[in-house]
């Protein structure tokens, strides 16, 4: 998971895409750049650890010239989260000079570098698959180009060659010095992406492309449509808009974890609200807690801030039980989830969350969130229920039970991290040290997030083990893990 962001402007836009990398920053902390480029094809780029605010001074400001840009936030799935090198973007130097960011996880990577060094003949400087996918990009663009000029139907071309290649699920946007910003979609629509536009002073058209419809709403932009799956969008440097679908097979299968935990809720995706979606899932998870939970048990109901929020407040309504907030959350910590290692997620759990005890003493809990992955987080969350008074806590879960890895962008990558590996639910509470532990059902979840959508079906691969792309096996799902174990 990572957030990006794309800008064709008529005037600066260093501080816009800036702007826009502060509203994404939910979906990485690890590390953040910015590139831009100026009409004559010279390049700006400055990166760094840490998040917005830390990384970027007055004088990187200054240095962002052009009217065009590029922006990214990191969540670190490939390579080392607290690597220099590995932040985004990445910049090759022909043909043309291409500066490309990436929010996804290509699942051959090992084919792909294999391909790029005893085919392609290009150099690799990390293990970062964006790295492989700009030279992926590269390639196919020099194989394309057949003059000096490059058209956008060449760069169509070259995008449906990289689909042919690259495997797993990318949203990608790419300056090409001198001529344009290039977006494209992967065929399955797995990572989100949006278009929008607004008219300049001088009433020609500017452009943005990004992971969330959030950043089209704080810049005043209006909503032109998602980019569709295996669609390329080429915006050239006076703003013209191309587009070209350029996957032979084209499928949207979004992932549904957006809609439980990573997307802000004030975000549509696909035509889908993500805050409705929570709502719905709440008033499906209502109905499982009523059939599983002995009548009684429960005498409050309270969410772990903040993205459960609303699906605590419909299982509250509809159950007929009080709703209170029992957590105070410190917002100068970051999201525990995409924090990398299981010690750096112990650690700032109470530094994150405080028990109110008032809220908790002689009282039977119930706690909404809106997923369990590896466990570490909600075993924590439940002991400090029972320290602060709490009488007996059951625990439910927005989310189905995450049993398999995550390929395709979220750091879910060995099995036997995951507290639902191998385990019954009964197993999972006593690991836990919950009284109960209920779980969204897997049909509720999808019926939740796709009611009233065009969307027909959703990436749940992490819930049932079907690997969308159709590409996944089992040798690489041991192979992943046993590169982030080494």
């Amino acid at each position: 998971m990572c957030g990006i962001v794309g800008m064709v402007g008529r005037g600066p836009v260093n501080q816009e895409i800036y702007d826009a990398l502060l509203l994404l920053q939910h979906r990485g902390q690890d590390s953040t750049g910015i590139a831009t480029a100026e009409p004559s094809g010279v390049f700006h780029i400055t990166k760094a650890r840490g998040q917005v605010r830390e990384a970027f001074r007055t004088r990187d400001m200054r240095s962002l010239l052009g009217t065009i840009g590029l922006g990214h936030v990191r969540y670190a799935t490939k390579g080392t989260a607290s690597s220099e090198e590995e932040a985004q973007p990445f910049y090759v130097n022909a043909p043309y000079g291409i500066v490309l960011v990436h929010n996804g996880n290509l699942t051959n990577t090992r084919e792909l570098t294999d391909e790029l060094f005893h085919k392609d003949r290009r150099h690799l400087n990390t293990s970062s698959d964006t790295e492989l996918l700009v030279n992926v990009l590269a390639g196919e663009l020099q194989a394309t180009v057949s003059g000096i000029d490059l058209e956008p139907d060449e760069i169509f071309e070259a995008v449906s060659r990289v689909h042919a290649r690259a495997e797993g699920s990318y949203a990608t946007i790419a300056l090409i010095a001198g001529h344009g910003l290039l977006a494209f979609r992967d065929p399955f629509g797995i990572r989100p992406l949006i278009l929008g536009t607004r008219q300049a002073p001088d009433g020609s058209y500017e452009w943005v492309v990004t992971s969330e419809s959030l950043v089209l709403e704080n810049g005043e932009f209006e909503v032109v449509r998602d980019v569709m799956p295996g669609e390329a969008v080429f915006i050239d440097l006076d703003g013209h808009l191309h587009t070209k679908q350029c996957a032979e097979d084209p499928q949207l299968v979004p992932c549904s974890f957006e809609y439980v935990y990573l997307a802000r809720p004030d975000s549509i995706m696909n035509g889908i609200s993500v805050y409705e979606a929570r709502l719905r899932m709440g008033d499906r998870l209502a109905d499982t807690i009523a059939k599983y939970t002995p009548a009684g048990t429960i005498d409050v109901v309270m969410p772990i801030p903040d993205s459960s929020r609303p699906a605590a407040m419909q299982v509250a309504r509809k159950l007929g039980i009080e709703y209170r907030e029992g957590f105070y959350k410190n917002r100068y910590v970051g999201r525990t989830f995409i924090m990398p290692g299981q010690s750096a997620r112990k650690r700032s759990v109470r530094q994150k969350l405080n028990a109110m005890s008032s809220e908790f003493k002689g009282k039977n809990v119930l706690l909404i969130d809106d997923s369990i992955v590896r466990g570490t987080t909600s075993k924590q969350i439940i002991q400090m229920a029972r320290d602060a008074g709490a009488t007996s806590v059951t625990f439910a879960s927005a989310a189905p039970p995450v049993r398999y890895p995550h390929v395709y962008g979220i750091n879910m990558p060995t099995r036997h991290e995951l507290v639902a590996h191998g385990r019954s639910i009964p197993e999972i509470a006593e690991e836990l040290g919950a009284d109960y532990v209920v779980y969204q059902e897997v049909a509720d979840l999808k019926a939740a997030i796709l009611e009233g959508s065009d969307v027909e079906d959703l990436d749940m691969s992490c819930f049932d083990g079907r690997y969308v792309t159709g590409t996944v096996t089992e040798e690489y799902l041991t192979w992943v893990e046993a590169s982030q174990e080494s």
